[in-house]
């Protein structure tokens, strides 16, 4: 039986999401492509354990997560089960609907049936009776935004989300999406962009000035760049990574000399920090409190540990920042 850490609240910082009064973790568990049948269940309740004892109370999903789409919310599931059912209260889960997820018309995008039917299905995988965030995972050009910000104000009402967020909208569509919701009187929470060291389009286009001026949170993913910020492409492609998998979401001709050159050069900024690379890319996402939380993947329990490192130092001085930002802009 599972007792969580009495001091598991000791260490990581919580953030309030803009300016409602929900506070997430400073980094939470993503559980994009780590949980499903292809990974050892010991493992993977090993480090839902580990997050939740180091104080991680955030769980992030979608309901096509996996690999089979579905799998990482059945995983979940079974392990709120056997391991969380006491600490239900302690935990924020999200899930989202807005990719593919099943055949047909309705398997997709924003209308109102594909996201009330989706999640419904979370919720059943899941074992839960609602999840703490609900997202709209893509805008729907197709859809009217009123359609989409509907059901998820419905979802809240119907008592299936507690709060409900955007992902992947640009900063107008998240304006937009902002006003609706709270004509609705379901303010919009947060939004989960993709954005690290390397991708600045929120900061590009404006993205992270419009979620201050709208007082919404943000909880970004990738923020190591699929692996690429974790020093495992320091001196090539190891056999077992995902570049050398050639996954959709790195492929191996994005390796570059030129871009493991980079890589290396930042890593050595990390080190004289006393950080790893993928420490410092957290906290680079996380430095000034502008970003809510960032989300971390792990495929071990020493893996999220040195994720957790970078809460140690999330501060960066102006020559720290103007040399990392001379080696990803040059």
């Amino acid at each position: 039986m599972y007792t969580a850490h009495p001091d598991r609240y000791a260490d990581l910082p919580y953030r309030r999401s803009g300016r409602s009064g929900l506070k997430l973790p400073a980094l939470s568990l993503g559980l994009w492509h780590n949980f499903g049948p292809d990974r050892p269940v010991e493992t993977q309740r090993a480090i839902l354990r580990r997050a939740f004892d180091l104080g991680i109370t955030h769980f992030d999903l979608a309901n096509n997560y996996g690999p089979p789409p579905g799998a990482a919310e059945s995983a979940l599931g079974e392990a709120l089960k056997a391991d969380f059912t006491p600490y239900r209260d302690e935990l924020v889960i999200s899930t989202k609907a807005g990719y593919l997820m099943w055949p047909g018309p309705y398997g997709e995008w924003g209308s109102r049936k594909s996201v009330l039917s989706s999640l419904d299905q979370s919720l059943t995988r899941m074992g839960l009776d609602h999840v703490d965030i609900f997202y709209s995972h893509r805008f729907d050009p197709e859809t009217p935004l009123e359609e989409t910000m509907g059901a998820l104000h419905s979802a809240v009402q119907q008592g299936k989300a507690l709060y409900v967020g955007v992902s992947n909208y640009s900063a107008e569509q998240t304006r937009d999406a902002a006003r609706i919701l709270g004509e609705l009187g379901t303010p919009l929470l947060i939004h989960q962009p993709r954005y690290s060291l390397l991708d600045r389009r929120p900061e590009d286009q404006g993205l992270l000035d419009t979620l201050d001026e709208l007082q919404v949170g943000s909880i970004v993913y990738s923020p190591l760049e699929q692996g690429l910020l974790t020093g495992r492409y320091l001196d090539g492609i190891p056999e077992d990574s995902r570049a050398a998998s050639d996954s959709p979401f790195l492929k191996s001709d994005a390796l570059t000399e030129d871009l493991v050159g980079r890589l290396r050069a930042l890593n050595e900024i990390a080190g004289s920090r006393g950080q790893s690379l993928a420490q410092m890319a957290l906290a680079w996402v996380l430095r000034g409190g502008r970003v809510t939380s960032a989300l971390v993947g792990a495929s071990s329990v020493r893996q999220l540990e040195d994720s957790v490192g970078a809460i140690r130092n999330l501060e960066f001085d102006a020559d720290d920042l103007a040399r990392i930002d001379a080696i990803v802009k040059n």
